[in-house]
């Protein structure tokens, strides 16, 4: 290996150290409001372990006062099982406590987590929620958080306990009988270096098995939501070899993860045997008459229960050590989105204008999605109030990206955009998004009835408004039909609707609360041309004395715009009214002719 590759080698390994540290001490701060409840299972738990520890000890006195067959205090073995009774009696409530506490904190932390990931979606910018599947964002805040939480606290109490049982073990054997307690200890050694040599390796395992893991949960998001379409062009086998590879990496993975951490156990269970024989056979030489003044029967028992207390929690804690690395994989992609880089804010000086005339203003905006490939450049517009302005090009020249810089999902790289004479960044993004009323090519509805669906916008609206709004857009008839009609339960996205129908009810939704500015970005693509031009005249209406953007790729429903712009390659080439274009014989008059050719 060359010296510049042990360096790189030497700087990842340190930058992978820096990492988990980060991610554990930003573990301990989140614990911070749960720590009463925390302080309350450990101290369960100190009460469980130090119980325990009692019982061997009174267990080995009673069998001391067994001395022979018709030599036994019965008086004070009696006594003895009654502390023995009360020991185990606390020990079960203590445990069952801590239980409670544990859940408590688990549910508790499960809940702030979620809802700090969910808080943070509303703050990212759409390039991020672009750019990464919705199967992996939901792994993320769904299995991480789960896994995260209930590993992270079951771990720390098992670890906890498991060192009050072996320093309390260690500290009563040495009080019994120091020579037999040396054993134990020399023995020591072993099972810690067994249990960190298992753990420095378990990580990275259960990192690469939460990434696979969620890659998994993307495919099959995108394979339900688009099952239609694979099945249409006969996709299902390649997407079950597709399904089958990840499937695989995910097995390999976790195999390997689940091996290594399973190591632990018979590893550790080889060195707890060692310290069993050792205290046997020490002990049980002493018992001789040689040394039975000194070290009973009674007491080897005890030291053996000890002996076996003592390792158990080796075992525990190696499966505690897997088990918390795993929780800190799933915490560490948990904090990526977490830490993601937020929509810029408002400016501080932001306004709420009092009103909006719907005047749009964009001077020499520039915009490209990736820094690599330019896509709109030097675009200048001046739209007047009022005005219905179409916007019509071949796909990908930049449509709909206008309609990204004009609400905002995105900020332009140049230039400006203004509304009313006011730069739409000194504007607060909720007054800004609330002058515009949006009907798009993708409808979404809720799983949510069908009037709460149209009152969206607007959900003091009264029935009579609501029906007003479905009858503009010509869609009560259907809505009538369904089993409840306006109370009628819809499916996640629209449930068993036509796309046709989804879109209705989305228009509808505008029609409702129309505000001062429109944006349709191929609002009717999914409807018939006979309802079409009855959604036509409906948006005639809606669109009177409204600044109006829409965006249509059917040349026939834009031929009442006062201005058609005409985009190619992130430039506007042409524009001008419908006959104004069709007398340039330009770009716009071969689209058109090319819809209505024979």
């Amino acid at each position: 290996m060359t010296p510049l590759n042990k360096n790189k080698n030497k700087n990842d390994k340190s930058n992978k150290k820096r990492f988990e540290k980060g991610t554990v001490r930003r573990v301990l701060r989140m614990l911070r409001p749960e720590l009463p409840f925390l302080l309350l299972s450990l101290l369960f738990a100190a009460i469980s372990s130090i119980l325990l520890l009692i019982i061997p000890l009174l267990t080995g006195n009673a069998i001391d006062l067994m001395i022979g067959k018709s030599n036994v205090d019965w008086n004070g073995v009696v006594q003895i099982s009654i502390q023995i009774g009360v020991c185990v009696a606390l020990t079960a409530l203590s445990q069952w406590l801590m239980n409670v506490l544990n859940n408590r904190m688990a549910y508790g932390l499960v809940y702030r987590l979620r809802k700090e990931a969910f808080e943070k979606l509303q703050k990212l910018p759409l390039s991020y929620l672009d750019s990464h599947s919705v199967g992996e964002i939901v792994s993320r805040m769904m299995t991480d958080a789960e896994q995260f939480t209930e590993g992270l606290l079951l771990g720390l109490n098992q670890f906890f306990t498991g060192m009050i049982t072996i320093f309390g073990t260690i500290g009563i054997m040495l009080a019994i009988k120091p020579s037999v307690a040396v054993v134990v200890i020399f023995i020591t050694p072993l099972s810690l270096f067994v249990a960190s040599f298992i753990a420095s390796r378990t990580y990275q395992f259960f990192q690469k098995q939460s990434k696979v893991r969620a890659e998994e949960t993307a495919m099959i998001d995108e394979y339900i939501g688009n099952h239609k379409v694979v099945a249409a062009f006969g996709q299902e086998e390649n997407a079950q070899k597709q399904f089958d590879e990840i499937n695989g990496r995910l097995q390999k993975c976790s195999l390997k993860a689940l091996f290594i951490s399973s190591t632990t156990n018979p590893s550790t269970r080889f060195v707890n045997n060692l310290v069993y024989a050792g205290v046997a056979l020490v002990g049980a030489m002493l018992c001789l008459p040689l040394g039975a003044a000194a070290f009973t029967v009674g007491r080897l028992t005890a030291f053996l229960s000890y002996a076996t207390q003592y390792t158990k929690p080796f075992n525990e804690i190696s499966g505690v050590v897997a088990e918390i690395q795993n929780s800190l994989a799933c915490a560490a992609r948990l904090f990526e989105l977490l830490d993601e880089e937020p929509i810029l804010p408002d400016a501080p000086n932001a306004v709420v204008p009092d009103s909006v005339t719907g005047s749009v203003t964009l001077t020499d905006v520039a915009f490209s999605y990736t820094p690599e490939r330019e896509l709109i450049r030097g675009l200048n517009l001046q739209v007047a109030p009022g005005q219905r302005v179409a916007i019509v090009g071949p796909t990908g020249c930049g449509k709909t990206t206008i309609i990204n810089l004009l609400m905002r999902f995105y900020d332009v790289d140049a230039g400006c955009i203004s509304i009313d004479g006011n730069d739409i960044r000194d504007l607060k993004r909720a007054s800004l998004r609330a002058s515009w009323g949006m009907v798009l090519q993708e409808t979404w509805l809720r799983a949510a009835t069908v009037r709460e669906n149209i009152a969206m916008g607007k959900p003091e609206a009264t029935m009579e408004e609501v029906v007003a709004a479905a009858r503009a857009v010509h869609a009560d008839s259907f809505i009538r039909r369904l089993p409840q009609g306006y109370d009628t339960v819809l499916g996640e996205n629209g449930g068993s609707l036509s796309q046709g129908q989804k879109q209705l009810l989305c228009i509808a939704r505008v029609m409702l609360a129309p505000p001062p500015m429109l944006i349709l970005d191929e609002a009717t693509s999914s409807i018939d041309t006979r309802m079409e031009l009855k959604i036509q005249n409906a948006f005639a209406e809606l669109m009177r004395g409204r600044t109006s953007f829409i965006v249509a790729h059917r040349l026939s429903t834009i031929q009442e715009a006062d201005v058609i712009l005409v985009m190619r390659d992130g430039k506007i080439i042409e524009q001008g009214s419908h006959e104004t274009l069709l007398q340039k014989d330009g770009f716009y008059a071969h689209l058109y002719n090319s819809q209505f050719e024979s």
